[in-house]
């Protein structure tokens, strides 16, 4: 079967036009219902926040002579007590 060149082309550019047509259309749905009319909110931290801030390191503490001695002699009983069994 023949068809002439310029009847095939006319058909096909209105076949593409009308292709075009429902492209359009069908982007416009797509969009209306993806919005859904209602802003979508967003998962995580706000764009433009600098993030959280880091907390202040404790102080180390620090313990006198004294204290340290009197742990270490407790410490020397337990030991001598655990060796005496």
């Amino acid at each position: 079967m023949f068809f002439p060149a310029n009847i095939v082309r006319m058909n096909l550019t209105a076949l593409l036009s009308a292709i075009d047509s429902q492209i359009a259309r069908l982007q416009q749905v797509r969009t209306v219902i993806a919005d859904d009319g209602q802003p979508q909110k967003r998962r995580g931290r706000p764009p433009g926040s600098k993030g959280h801030k880091p907390k202040a390191a404790r102080k180390k503490r620090v313990l006198s002579a004294e204290a340290r001695a009197k742990i270490a002699e407790a410490q020397r009983k337990r030991w001598k007590k655990v060796k005496a069994l």
